[in-house]
């Protein structure tokens, strides 16, 4: 995380020395008229930091869940309906790993081995998320903004569909999962191009666990709710 917010430090601090974002008088770029164009086109790229919500059946210990940062990249088409407003479509594909910790209190009476009591959850998305941007007004050669709305995501990783399930190790989730977004960043208009870093938080409103066959799974019985959640550091350029 140090390093990344480092990263994120020199970039910026690049950027604004050479496009006198504080200086009184602003700096004429050629990305002025970007703001005005009714649809405009960029990429992004980015980490990611993906974790799981559990809600529980019965009160037993936490699934601790270990993730790592992952990695995403896309593309942005953006429409401008006035000065302040934006809609924009954002489709990308992420990649992110978790491991789920299971406490030996699941496996009461049971044989089990040190594998049982984990399972990798590897996931890749193509993610695409509908939002709106509410953008304050550009002050010199930045302007902040906040940004929120929906996403659909489908998980390539699933494993929806596989007849095995965690007996055989196999942790299974829904192919297809719902999100809603929010939001926040700054626009930095350098000499050639638009330069946005922004955060965004992304929280699932459908349950994600594929339940095992047995009803009693250590795996999955005392699961009443699985959903993602996650962080984005987003570097956005048009």
């Amino acid at each position: 995380m140090k390093q990344i917010f480092c990263i994120i430090i020199v970039l910026i601090g690049g950027h604004l020395g050479h496009a006198q974002l504080f200086s009184k008088e602003r700096v004429t770029n050629s990305v002025d008229n970007i703001d005005q164009k009714f649809l405009s086109w960029g990429y992004f790229l980015g980490f990611n930091s993906y974790d799981f919500k559990f809600d529980y059946n019965e009160d037993l210990e936490d699934i601790l869940v270990d993730n790592s940062f992952g990695f995403h990249l896309g593309l942005v088409g953006d429409m401008r309906i006035n000065n302040h407003l934006n809609l924009r479509l954002e489709p990308g594909v992420f990649f992110t790993t978790r491991n789920l910790r299971y406490d030996e209190s699941y496996f009461d009476g049971m044989e089990f081995n040190d594998a049982d009591l984990l399972r990798e959850v590897k996931s890749t998305y193509v993610h695409i998320p509908l939002l709106l941007k509410f953008s304050t007004k550009r002050i010199n050669n930045f302007k902040p903004f906040i940004l929120g709305g929906v996403s659909a995501a489908i998980n390539l990783s699933s494993n929806e569909n596989n007849p095995d399930d965690n007996s055989a190790g196999q942790f299974r989730m829904t192919g297809s999962t719902y999100f809603y977004e929010i939001g926040f960043g700054i626009d930095f208009y350098l000499l050639y191009f638009k330069f946005t870093p922004s955060i965004r938080g992304v929280f699932a409103l459908n349950d994600e666990i594929v339940r095992d066959a047995d009803p009693n799974s250590p795996w999955t019985g005392n699961v009443a709710r699985m959903q993602t959640r996650g962080v984005f550091i987003n570097f956005t350029f048009q």
